[in-house]
């Protein structure tokens, strides 16, 4: 049985829009269901079954004898708060995961950004990020970061505080602070990994 009639699309924004399907729950009834994309109405992940992902999260250590997690305290508009988070962004035109990685890292933190090419592929693949609401997936790229921390090319929409946190600092993190839900789980990782083989979880 079809789950669906018609889709609107309610707002005309340039990064996320609100949608609202015409739907028809378990007993037939018609209802209207809202979520959200980042794509326009001829390409959201309903009509095209499409897995490309629209951003990617970076899980970035530095190239130390004890490898530090490269994280992020950000403002969220939506909380009036501060999240510790790994840094992330938006896919730009054609970039690739990896390319997009390198340009987000550079923009949030000023570190330059080598990607990691080994281990398993299927941890790479996108994943929905939270499905009752959005249709957006995002993929994980993961690697080395070198350089200077700085915030020449920040933007100003953007408040972030660049932290290098060792296993210490992280469990202090999970413990205490407000922290994204896909960051906790790749902290989680990063608590795990030995520091000669810092990407050896993604052989498992």
């Amino acid at each position: 049985m079809k789950k669906y009639h018609q889709i609107h699309q309610l707002t005309d924004n340039p990064f996320l829009n609100l949608y609202q399907m015409d739907a028809i729950d378990t007993k037939g009834r018609d209802f209207r269901y809202f979520f959200a994309s980042r794509n326009d109405a001829e390409h959201i992940k309903i009509r095209t079954k499409s897995l490309q992902p629209e951003g990617i999260v970076i899980y970035a250590v530095t190239d130390e004898p004890q490898p530090r997690l490269v994280l992020i305290r950000q403002y969220r508009y939506p909380l009036d708060a501060y999240l510790y988070e790994l840094p992330a962004g938006l896919i730009d035109g054609n970039e690739t995961p990896g390319m997009a990685a390198a340009r987000e890292m550079k923009e949030e933190t000023g570190l330059d950004f080598a990607e990691y090419a080994g281990g398993k592929e299927c941890y790479r693949r996108p994943f929905f990020m939270g499905p009752g609401f959005t249709d957006e997936t995002s993929a994980t790229v993961f690697g080395t970061a070198i350089g200077i921390i700085s915030d020449v090319q920040a933007e100003a929409t953007e408040e972030i505080q660049v932290i290098l946190a060792d296993k210490e600092r992280v469990r202090q993190i999970l413990a205490e602070e407000r922290v994204s839900m896909r960051g906790a789980y790749l902290m989680m990782h990063y608590l795990h990994a030995g520091s000669d083989k810092p990407f050896a979880f993604l052989d498992a």
